[in-house]
């Protein structure tokens, strides 16, 4: 292993892993000292494995503030949803997982497809700067976008304010749909969340080995491995 791919690319000695700790289906549990556990938590000590360096993880209760943090030095590989706006800062390997992001609606909604949501009027309780709100944000013309912190306070806020539309990723809502009655998951989906693995810009050494790294896990079947050691249903390897 090159001294100056470690040196830059774990420039403390220890591979910093950011994660995010919202994602449920790839952080599933934590250990007894606190640390993350699940399929992105492995997935960087995989990498820290392959560079000969120990793992220190980073974790952000949210996504955004990940993100943010890139150009903080305070971590050297986030694993995180790619994103337009977060490639700015951030330099991303292909994705290893995607994960389906979809609607769900009251029993009584008149709407019955994804396409029928776009219009005016149309209120979607969505968790702000999830990579789904992101997405939306960019593509939706007429629905309104009405935002709350967090996975758990969007569904919070779809029930209590009586919402018209509740984004979010299939696994979870396919949970949410059996604690309202009546209501229901739309077919299909509107975007593929695609989790990536990102170094902060300019690590050009760091971006290169990492996406070797990622594409040889997929084709090694080492994301399989972990999805399935995780017993995560929902996840896929990205193609």
């Amino acid at each position: 292993m090159s001294n100056k791919l470690v040196e830059e690319l774990a420039p403390t000695g220890t591979l910093r892993a950011a994660i995010n700790l919202a994602n449920f289906l790839l952080v599933s549990s934590r250990a007894d000292n606190g640390d993350p556990q699940g399929v992105a938590p492995d997935l960087a000590a995989a990498i820290a494995d392959s560079l000969g360096v120990g793992i220190s993880y980073v974790p952000f209760e949210r996504p955004g503030p990940l993100a943010d943090a890139a150009e903080d030095g305070v971590w050297d590989i986030g694993l995180i949803a790619v994103e337009p706006a977060r490639a700015e800062h951030i330099e991303f390997t292909e994705p290893y997982v995607e994960i389906e992001a979809t609607y769900l609606v009251p029993g009584d909604s008149d709407i019955q497809t994804i396409t029928e949501v776009d219009q005016p009027g149309v209120r979607i309780a969505i968790a702000a700067r999830s990579a789904y709100d992101l997405y939306l944000s960019r593509n939706l013309e007429h629905a309104e976008l009405v935002r709350a912190e967090g996975i758990d306070g969007s569904f919070d806020l779809f029930v209590s304010d009586k919402l018209d539309v509740l984004a979010g990723l299939r696994p979870r809502l396919l949970s949410d749909v059996e604690q309202i009655e009546n209501a229901r998951i739309l077919d299909g989906r509107f975007t593929a969340v695609q989790q990536a693995v990102g170094t902060p810009s300019g690590r050009i050494k760091s971006s290169a080995y990492l996406r070797d790294f990622v594409l040889e896990a997929k084709a090694s079947g080492l994301v399989a491995e972990l999805i399935a050691r995780h017993q995560v249903d929902g996840l896929s390897v990205a193609g």
